[in-house]
């Protein structure tokens, strides 16, 4: 079973953001800050040096991200202090404990990367890299996002989170890209704790997978101040990497059609959604590869219903040769308020694709 990486959200435009992870991460450049070749200066100048030399290896660069080197770790060479403050500014504070792998035993240089986006529009990327040992096998993955990169442009982030090693320098080397999500930054999921301008707020989840049977659940959470009422079936349309229609793929509403998935709950009915109540659904498919071409799709752009604002997730659909995906009807999430477990708690496959759902 996987384990989730630890995620990290980056805006992009924020102040506060951008003094922290920038104005703390060592000597840059002007280059460097608008994620050109500008030279990385003081400590980890040798590790970053040694690492651009081999910035050719696989898994250093992918889909626009891009592993350049080594930058000195926020706070490095600070004691902290009895309580694992390493920083504070005005309104932020970071620790030491806060971060995992952080503090004077981690090191003191952390790993820099650029992030470009050629598309006319903006784009939000959420970026999973694989932290190695010096055998080159996998310590930790790590999952940050970075969001609302402008069109043409190319920014420069700092991995500061878990995997490092204790002592000296971590060589960037060691840390690979395993996979780049991209999407268009007005159709991203809205991050946890904030609320998109309709009050509604559509996630997917990790979803689960067994013998050959794969299921993604869909969440939509009322996070605004009014009601919402909803009936039917989310819309779909599924898109390939470049996120242009993928076609030829039947979806069928419900997921009886869907061998192991389980029988749909009856014929889709009315949903209401008070302030902090959610609804969920979720999609059902085989894998089964037999003649033919298979079918992969990264992305799915998802309406709670027709004329509802897109937004685009990317559960990667391995569809197999069988052309059918399922999709459930929105129901009320009992789940949040019978038992007082919450969405990020659920495992990915419960709720939507149980055998003998709630009612």
């Amino acid at each position: 079973m996987r384990i989730p990486p630890f995620r990290t959200t980056l805006a992009v435009s924020g102040a506060v953001v951008a003094s922290l992870l920038l104005g703390g991460c060592g000597t840059h450049t002007a280059a460097s800050e608008a994620g050109g070749g500008g030279e990385t200066k003081g400590p980890c100048a040798d590790g970053a040096t040694g690492d651009r030399a081999s910035g050719g290896a696989d898994g250093a660069e992918r889909d626009g991200v891009r592993v350049v080197g080594m930058v000195e770790r926020a706070g490095a060479g600070q004691s902290a202090s009895p309580s694992g403050r390493a920083s504070e500014r005005p309104g932020v504070s970071v620790t030491a404990d806060s971060l995992p792998g952080a503090g004077a035993a981690a090191g003191s240089c952390a790993v820099q990367y650029d992030v470009t986006n050629p598309e006319a529009e903006p784009f939000t990327y959420t970026i999973t890299f694989s932290v190695l040992d010096e055998q080159g096998r996998a310590m930790s993955s790590v999952e940050e996002t970075v969001a609302s990169v402008g069109a043409g442009k190319t920014v420069r982030r700092t991995l500061e989170h878990g995997g490092y090693p204790a002592g000296g320098v971590h060589g960037a080397g060691r840390v690979r890209i395993l996979d780049v999500e991209r999407v268009p930054s007005d159709e991203a999921p809205a991050p946890a704790g904030t609320c998109p301008e309709s009050g509604l707020r559509l996630t997917a989840d990790q979803g689960d997978a067994a013998m050959g049977l794969r299921v993604v659940g869909l969440h939509l959470e009322n996070c605004g101040g009014r009601t919402h009422s909803l009936e039917g079936y989310p819309v779909l349309q599924l898109l390939d990497a470049e996120h242009e229609a993928v076609e030829g793929i039947e979806i069928l509403r419900g997921t009886d059609g869907i061998p192991m998935a389980g029988g749909d709950d009856g014929p889709p009915r009315p949903v209401t959604l008070r302030p902090g109540e959610s609804a969920v659904s979720g999609l059902a498919w085989r894998n089964t590869t037999e003649f033919g071409e298979a079918v992969t799709v990264p992305y799915v752009r998802v309406r709670a219903g027709a004329g509802s604002d897109p937004v685009m997730v990317a559960p990667h659909l391995d569809l197999g040769t069988t052309g059918e995906l399922g999709v459930r009807a929105w129901r009320k999430d009992e789940a949040d308020g019978s038992t007082g477990v919450s969405g990020g708690e659920r495992p990915g496959a419960q709720g939507p694709y149980d055998a003998s759902p709630s009612s």
